[in-house]
């Protein structure tokens, strides 16, 4: 089994009876602790529209956590690309990396991060996405190169900047183009499940090594939820399921604490839905949560998981982490 690094997702989730403030702090907190934890990257997921989560100013966000921690890599998994200039994302990322240097990740995805109401509100034009999205790529590419100086447009922070541009993607589509430009690729396996051994192997097969990234990277994102005992962690859990069914229905609330039973929550379809869509979530105990990381390991060989994790209590949501920390070290 290849080794592998462990990282975070974060969608600074918000939950009932408790302010944006409060998230805010409970994502630094948690990201003071992972890295004390050797954890490899913290990212931020760009959403809008949705009041269960408010990392959608990604950038501020990563500055607010990158300034609160001292080593570990800070970044966005993902900024959603289409709903911005790449001029400006070049410009707030080269302010990032000016300010906190050598830890700063931009992973950048297609999709809008919201519905289509509000993707129209962002300016968002779905009939060239497409063939937008891979030219601002190479847009970054350039305002980040130092042969960028005698450009017409420059990116002033951003000019110079050895910012590492990550490709993220839930389908197979990103898996080709990260594979064309020779950039690691992330894949949102935490919601998108059913492409995902495909998407690898289109992405390997396909890779043209890069001068910076001569090897292909793969970062698997998978939902955790670790806790003392299994039946803790399938509590625990429930804050998760409540999640997805809110998407479902439409209900776009904070999350929600745990429940007894999601049978009173869920019927029968929403069930196997929720299910199938949360297929690579690891829930259980040290020892159980070990056999599923271990098990996705041999399958996927991926060189690092990043785990996201939906627990409504913050202090249970650290432990989780801690314990997945200790399996990592045990497999290695």
């Amino acid at each position: 089994m290849k080794p592998f690094e462990i990282s975070v997702l974060d969608l600074a989730p918000v939950k009932q009876n408790k302010t944006i403030h409060d998230t805010f702090q409970d994502s630094l907190d948690l990201a003071r602790f992972v890295e004390k934890l050797d954890y490899k990257r913290f990212w931020l997921a760009e959403h809008h529209n949705m009041a269960s989560i408010a990392s959608s100013a990604t950038s501020v966000l990563i500055g607010f956590i990158a300034n609160g921690t001292s080593k570990i890599r800070v970044g966005s998994g993902g900024v959603m690309l289409p709903n911005h200039s790449s001029l400006v994302i070049a410009e707030q990322f080269g302010t990032l990396e000016s300010l906190f240097p050598e830890r700063i990740d931009l992973g950048v995805g297609r999709a809008p991060g919201t519905d289509g109401l509000t993707a129209k509100a962002l300016g968002r034009n779905p009939m060239i996405i497409n063939e937008q999205f891979p030219r601002q790529i190479r847009e970054l590419q350039q305002y980040f190169s130092s042969e960028n100086s005698e450009g017409a447009v420059r990116a002033i922070p951003g000019e110079g900047c050895d910012i590492p541009i990550y490709v993220l993607g839930s389908s197979t589509d990103s898996a080709w183009l990260a594979a064309e430009f020779g950039l690691p690729y992330a894949f949102a396996g935490h919601f998108a499940p059913e492409m995902m051994s495909f998407a690898f192997e289109i992405y390997r097969d396909n890779y043209k090594p890069s001068e910076k990234f001569p090897e292909p990277y793969i970062i698997a994102c998978v939902n955790g939820i670790a806790a003392e005992t299994d039946d803790e962690a399938k509590k625990l859990a429930t804050t998760l399921y409540q999640a997805f069914i809110n998407i479902i229905r439409n209900d776009r609330k904070p999350y929600s604490p745990p429940v007894d039973d999601m049978d009173e929550i869920w019927n029968p379809m929403e069930k196997a839905g929720v299910l199938q869509k949360l297929r690579y979530s690891f829930i259980g105990s040290e020892e159980t949560v070990k056999r599923q990381t271990e098990n996705f390991q041999k399958m996927f060989n991926v060189d690092e998981i990043m785990i996201t994790s939906h627990i409504y209590d913050h202090e249970a949501r650290l432990k989780s982490y801690g314990i997945f920390r200790n399996v990592v070290d045990s497999l290695s």
